[in-house]
């Protein structure tokens, strides 16, 4: 039972865990906790609830139950709002959608993107039809990957986050597009023959960058938070396991120096190394987890580049 409450961001609710009238029972769950709080409070759904117990400790977990944390008989743990949230999977619809939109918009030259006598014009190198396939291509990719294949362990995220992630992607595909389809464009340096090995990367590592989302899917239950160590399948493409924690991030550069060579834009080249840091950072995070998590966790695998980083 919540005996105590000051609506600021950061709130102490002593909670006592003995059961009887109106207390909370010791086999409850955080989870359980946020919903009882959330009757008293509707304001403060449980997905904007951080339960904790220390200001400035980790979050508890919904699935973690009260008799197995660290307490005694009254428990004092600490309340944050995480402020408005949103689905995981509308912030990816939305990120991804845009790119898909701006960058045609670009390719297909409407008007006031360039001089008027390019209106609706088309490319008379082929490079520039081919990187609009792979540009789309690997949008609806992640379109229906969101929509079929990831499954999230968290529902939700901050509402900001929706602004920040835009502004990224759908930044990033308009500064790209632009130079690519500009009606002054040149070619790839080595022609074709760049060309066709640009293809090959891409092609090569948007199917693996697909087989692990797959073997990541298969790894946790519908509507379970399990986590488990994943490991290479039968797939060939998933045998990169044996080096990395996050392949899929491996895979995803790759997809991206491909797209860059096939280009040889600059704008495209820049992105791909923010990706790159970004998805480092990402990629260590994931690492250090499995390594805490668990004691049997590969000792060969680096978090993104095999042997290296």
């Amino acid at each position: 039972m919540i005996n105590r409450f000051s609506p600021s961001r950061r709130n102490v609710i002593p909670l006592k865990i003995p059961g009887g009238p109106g207390e909370v029972e010791p086999n409850a769950t955080i989870g359980e906790i946020k919903s009882m709080f959330h009757k008293s409070h509707p304001q403060w759904y449980p997905a904007r609830q951080s339960i904790r117990l220390d200001p400035k400790g980790k979050s508890l977990k919904d699935e973690d139950v009260l008799q197995h944390l660290p307490v005694g008989t009254t428990a004092t743990f600490y309340f944050r709002d995480l402020g408005a949230q949103i689905s995981w999977v509308t912030v990816f619809l939305t990120e991804y959608t845009g790119p898909l939109v701006i960058y045609l918009l670009f390719y297909f030259r409407v008007p006031f993107i360039y001089a008027p006598k390019y209106d609706f014009t088309t490319s008379k190198h082929w490079v520039v039809h081919l990187a609009c396939m792979c540009h789309s291509f690997h949008y609806v990719k992640r379109l229906l990957e969101t929509l079929f294949v990831h499954r999230f362990s968290h529902g939700t995220m901050p509402l900001r986050n929706i602004f920040k992630n835009c502004t990224y992607y759908w930044g990033f595909a308009a500064w790209m597009a632009y130079y690519i389809n500009h009606p002054l464009y040149t070619p790839p340096t080595y022609g074709e023959q760049q060309i066709r090995l640009a293809l090959i990367i891409f092609l090569f590592c948007q199917i693996g960058n697909f087989s692990i989302h797959i073997a990541l899917r298969n790894l946790r239950p519908p509507g379970s938070k399990t986590r488990k160590i994943p490991y290479p399948t039968k797939n060939p493409f998933t045998w990169i396991f044996l080096l990395v924690s996050c392949p899929n991030y491996t895979y995803e550069l790759g997809s991206w120096l491909g797209f860059t060579l096939m280009t040889q834009c600059l704008p495209v080249a820049f992105f791909t190394l923010v990706g790159f840091i970004q998805m480092t950072v990402w990629a260590k995070g994931k690492h250090r987890s499995y390594l805490k998590e668990f004691r049997d966790y590969p000792p060969l695998r680096s978090p993104i580049l095999p042997f290296i980083l």
